[in-house]
């Protein structure tokens, strides 16, 4: 998200998060393109958070302030080290871990005391995110922790209601992305709300 009407749009639809990426390789890099003040005055119903890839801790932490983030979203190999320290300084924790075939839920467990939430996406070689591409959804069924996990990856309106498999397992919510997207960093409101409908019946 980096259009300020896209971005007030989405939220009368009151997502429970909103995420901008600061990631410089991404399309839909946000510095530049985005103003921190658009950000101001959120709705307190929807968390505000900067997604980010590998970034030094003080540059993180920076524009987490400047763009009044709730939430930082970890998308590269930040240690459970890297987690405490944001921790600390007063931010909710996103780690995201791909997942593949052969995927170890066990290597998880360290980074448990430092996050509020797992993001799952799809293995993608040299990708972080955004590549739109569903993982086998049945790996998550040997996810052996209680704490709580978003999905992202592929999530679309053809697919969404094989997520009934994981109704068991403390899943959070979805990530929409580049499937709701009309261009880059900009959402579909109509099939928003077609999502949302689905979601709401359920």
């Amino acid at each position: 998200m980096r259009d300020a009407d896209n971005i007030a749009e989405v939220l009368q639809l009151e997502p429970n998060f909103m995420g901008f990426i600061f990631y410089p390789k991404s399309p839909r890099y946000v510095i530049g393109q985005l103003d921190p003040a658009v950000l101001k005055n959120f709705p307190k119903k929807t968390k505000k958070v900067g997604v980010f890839v590998n970034q030094e801790i003080a540059s993180l932490l920076e524009i987490g302030r400047t763009y009044e983030l709730d939430c930082l979203q970890l998308h590269g190999s930040e240690s459970p080290e890297i987690c405490k320290r944001i921790k600390e300084e007063g931010f909710g924790v996103i780690k995201a871990f791909s997942v593949g075939e052969s995927f170890d839920f066990q290597q998880l467990e360290s980074y448990l005391p430092y996050i509020d939430y797992f993001l799952f996406d799809t293995k993608a070689d040299g990708a972080h995110g955004g590549h739109g591409k569903a993982f086998n959804w049945e790996l998550l069924l040997s996810y052996p922790f209680t704490k709580p996990f978003l999905l992202a990856g592929g999530v679309d309106l053809t697919n969404i209601e094989n997520l009934s498999i994981l109704k068991d397992l403390p899943l959070l919510g979805i990530d929409v992305n580049s499937k709701f997207e009309i261009d880059k960093a900009l959402k579909d409101i109509s099939m928003l709300k077609k999502l949302k409908n689905i979601l709401n019946q359920d």
